[in-house]
């Protein structure tokens, strides 16, 4: 059983503050606070902050040149695209999934911060 583009929304909903937005039109994105910690597209792929820079996320487009991907516009600054169901274990994509929403969070003003989310 592979994980899906619904069951990773369900997990990125899970987290404390997470909420669901469609900046644009039919591309979901999880965000906490107003910053998107996960692009879930069309459900085959997440685009996830990676690193603090290129050169961080890159590790993981070297162990996974077939399903991971620099983020268009966005690769720069540690953003990867990760396919579903490829190489990457299910496993391993949520713990990204939990290390960008950190990521993102601890980027956020102290006042603007869920509850819980530390």
């Amino acid at each position: 059983m592979r994980l899906t583009g619904a069951e990773l929304l369900e997990h990125c909903l899970a987290k404390p503050g997470a909420w669901k937005d469609e900046p644009w039109d039919g591309d979901v994105v999880a965000k906490v606070g107003d910053k998107i910690f996960a692009f879930l597209g069309g459900g085959d792929s997440v685009g996830i902050k990676c690193g603090n820079n290129r050169e961080e996320a890159d590790e993981l487009v070297d162990t996974y040149p077939e399903d991971v991907a620099k983020m268009a516009y966005i690769g720069r600054s540690g953003w990867n695209s990760v396919n579903l169901g490829g190489a990457v274990p299910d496993d391993e994509i949520l713990e990204l999934v939990d290390t960008s929403y950190q990521t993102i969070v601890a980027k956020l003003p102290k006042s603007r911060r869920p509850p819980s989310a530390s």
